[in-house]
């Protein structure tokens, strides 16, 4: 790989023996995928639950923060993704102080590193958007694939590790999607009938995942009429990246670098896979339970914008949540504190549901909840959430917003 002036100095040492390391990794990957040279990026977004971290992960920030204030400092703007816990909220879910104590270690480690704990999966709607053009290192699949796809931005799925050594370098490796030549359409698919609702376009999401089913592959929609919504896109790239490693997809005529779907081939336009109604309707029926007792009713993964906060108060408004089924709401930190100011948050509470600020459902020790509170039966309009969390020993079942709060109200499907 071709190294500046600059690039070799860190390599050397000459800028502290953090950035010694970040950019001796960021070498390997780059050796690894092939890549010319590291590429500038604009900001960093680490993945750095605890659950994730352990404490070999935590001690390694740790060390990191150990270092001179000069030599550990990031370079660029450098957030972070979902924690573990909320921590004035965790006891109610019967989460530990153990996982409390290693959750104030890893944020103690991060913001004398210099990283803004924004403890989000939605920057691109709280925090800082990205633009097109714009070179990023982020570490969510979900911000990936909308900054890449809404937004034009560039950027590769970064592993926690690769996330903080670009924010300690200020770059990454240029390989993937930083290169024209792997934002090319290699997928076609025409949807037939506009999904209706979040879970659907979730569920949109999922199958053309599975139809593309590699993190190289690039999916290009068309029959798309009108632009979707921010949450709808969020919905849908999110399940996306979650079905099938998709980190890049074109929508003729949304997408900034999909103007015509022709365009963004190389040669003619493959034979396109069809996706219809059925296809939908098949999908979702494959997470139903009617009947079944919900012990559990989630909205996360992706955190709620203000919108769907929103559509959760006037739904829950003067009803209450069974005695037996826990409905929990995940978003930002940001959202949080406006939802507070609008009263949105004590409409939804007096419900006996509870938001949670800065955290999102599976990165917060799911399976030891599980175990603590007797959940089994989750429910949930994310169908991100109800590919994951099946491995965490759930049940899960995806429905709309107002299936999954009818459900919680009532006790059952």
């Amino acid at each position: 790989m071709r190294l500046n002036d600059e690039e070799k100095a860190m390599l050397a040492g000459e800028a502290g023996s953090p950035r010694r390391w970040a950019i001796a990794h960021q070498l390997a990957v780059g050796h690894f995928f092939d890549a010319e040279d590291l590429v500038p990026v604009s900001q960093a977004h680490i993945m750095g639950d605890t659950e994730s971290l352990g404490e070999a992960g935590i001690a390694f920030l740790e060390g990191l923060a150990a270092a001179p204030r000069d030599q550990r400092r990031v370079r660029i703007p450098t957030i972070t993704d979902p924690r573990g816990l909320d921590f004035s909220s965790y006891a109610r879910l019967k989460q530990t102080d153990a996982m409390a104590a290693l959750e104030k270690r890893t944020s103690d480690a991060l913001e004398a590193i210099g990283v803004l704990m924004t403890n989000t999966c939605i920057n691109y709607q709280t925090v800082f958007p990205p633009v097109l053009g714009e070179h990023l290192a982020m570490g969510d699949t979900g911000v990936v694939i909308y900054s890449n796809s809404v937004m034009g931005a560039r950027s590769n799925f970064e592993g926690g590790p690769s996330a903080v050594a670009a924010a300690l370098t200020g770059r990454t490796p240029r390989y993937g999607y930083h290169l024209d030549s792997g934002r090319r359409g290699t997928k076609r698919i025409v949807v037939r009938d506009r999904p209706r609702d979040w879970s659907e376009w979730g569920a949109l999401g999922g199958i053309v995942g599975s139809i593309a089913g590699s993190y190289w592959e690039v999916p290009v929609l068309e029959g798309i009429d009108g632009a979707p919504t921010s949450d709808e896109l969020k919905h849908f790239g999110a399940a996306l990246a979650s079905f099938g490693s998709v980190a890049l997809f074109h929508m003729e005529g949304v997408t900034p670098e999909c103007r015509k779907a022709h365009e963004v081939f190389d040669g003619p336009p493959p034979v396109p896979a069809i996706v219809t109604r059925a296809d939908l309707d098949a999908f979702r029926a494959r997470y139903a339970a009617p009947g079944e007792k919900v012990d559990v009713v989630v909205f996360a993964a992706p955190q709620l914008s203000l919108f769907e906060l929103e559509e959760i108060a006037a739904l829950v408004g003067g009803r209450r949540v069974h005695r037996d089924t826990a409905l929990l709401i995940a978003t930002s930190p940001e959202n949080k504190a406006a939802a507070d100011r609008m009263g949105l948050t004590a409409r939804i509470e007096a419900s006996g549901a509870l938001l949670l600020s800065g955290v999102c459902f599976y990165q917060s020790y799911a399976r030891e909840i599980a175990e603590a509170n007797g959940w089994k039966r989750l429910m949930s309009n994310s169908a991100k959430l109800v590919n994951i969390i099946g491995g965490y020993g759930y049940l899960p079942s995806l429905g709309t917003t107002e299936q999954c709060i009818d459900a919680a109200v009532a006790g059952r499907m």
